[in-house]
C-alpha cells in the first residue's frame, strides 16, 4: 500500500522527537509544521495527516516531525534545526527535500544553512527571515491568551488571522466549539515555540543556503506579513518566488494547487 502510514519516535543525544511517516518512494521529503505543533504534536496521527500528501507517495517517503518532547522555554529555533539534523542522522536519512511551513520554515532555514549536506531542495511556505512587527504583534496576543488559558480566544484569533474571508464564512460556524476542542493540558510547549519565534533572526545565515529553494508567500498574510516571502527570496541565492494572490497565512491549506506546486518544484 502506497500510504504505508506509520507513527514513530527517535532518540538522540538525550532528547526524543515524535514523527509520522507515509509513502513508499525512494526519495525523502521532510515536513516541518508551524506553531500549531506547540499545541499538539504529530504523535499517533499518521493516518490523519497522510491524506493531503498522496501526490508524493509513489516517489517519496514523507516524514512529518514535531519539535522535541519536553521542549524547554528559551530553546532557540537554531537549536530546533540542530535537533532535526540529529534526528535525521539517527534515522539514516542522508539527503532529503524539506518543506517548512511558517515556524517550520524558520527551522528549515537554519537546517539548510547549518547542515547543507542534508538538504537537497528546500520549500519555505508563509515563513519569514526574522520576526517582524506583524508577527511580533500576533505572537504577543497569542502568548497573552495562552498565559490566561483562554483557548477559545487563541483559536479564534489564529483562524481570523490565517484564513481568507471566503473560508472564514464557513469556518466561523465552529467557533462555539473551540473553547474545549484541542485544548492542551499545558501551554508550556506552545509558549516555548512562540518565544523562540520572538527571538528569531536568520538573515545573516540565509546566504549560506546552497540548494534550490522555492519560497511561497501569500499576498494577504496577516501573521508574517505579505513582504516576508520577498525578503526571503532576496536573501537566498538559488531561490524562486511565488505569491498566492487573495490568500492569507493558511494558503498551504486553502490553495488547491499548493502540494502540486511543491511536487513540480521538487521533481524539476
Amino acid at each position: 500500500m502506497l500510504w504505508n502510514a506509520k507513527d514513530g519516535s527517535i532518540r538522540f543525544g538525550g532528547a526524543e522527537m515524535d514523527y509520522v511517516r507515509f509513502g513508499s518512494g525512494k526519495k525523502n521529503l521532510i515536513l516541518l509544521p508551524g506553531l500549531s505543533d506547540g499545541l499538539a504534536t504529530v504523535k499517533g496521527k499518521a493516518l490523519l495527516l497522510a491524506a493531503p500528501y498522496k501526490l508524493f507517495f509513489e516517489k517519496y517517503t514523507v516524514w512529518m516531525f514535531s519539535r522535541r518532547q519536553d521542549l524547554p522555554r528559551g530553546f532557540s529555533i537554531r537549536g530546533m534545526a540542530a535537533d532535526q539534523a540529529a534526528a535525521l542522522k539517527a534515522l539514516g536519512v542522508e539527503k532529503t527535500a524539506v518543506l517548512g511551513v511558517s515556524q517550520g520554515g524558520m527551522v528549515a532555514q537554519y537546517l539548510a544553512a547549518d547542515f547543507p549536506e542534508l538538504v537537497e531542495k528546500l520549500v519555505l511556505a508563509v515563513s519569514a527571515p526574522c520576526v517582524n512587527d506583524t508577527s511580533r504583534a500576533r505572537l504577543t496576543d497569542w502568548i497573552a491568551f495562552a498565559e490566561k488559558g483562554d483557548h477559545k480566544a487563541l483559536m479564534i484569533d489564529t483562524a481570523e488571522m490565517s484564513y481568507s474571508e471566503g473560508y472564514l464564512k464557513k469556518y466561523r460556524k465552529t467557533y462555539p466549539l473551540l473553547g474545549s476542542v484541542g485544548r492542551p493540558k499545558s501551554y508550556e510547549r506552545f509558549l516555548a515555540n512562540a518565544e523562540a519565534i520572538l527571538a528569531f533572526d536568520a538573515r545573516e545565515e540565509l546566504g549560506k543556503i546552497a540548494c534550490p529553494t522555492l519560497v511561497i508567500g501569500a499576498a494577504e498574510d496577516k501573521i508574517v506579513g505579505p513582504a516576508a516571502a520577498g525578503e526571503l527570496h532576496a536573501l537566498i541565492p538559488q531561490s524562486e518566488l511565488f505569491v498566492y494572490p487573495g490568500l492569507g497565512h493558511a494558503a498551504y491549506e486553502e490553495a488547491k494547487d499548493f502540494n502540486e506546486r511543491v511536487f513540480r518544484f521538487l521533481e524539476a
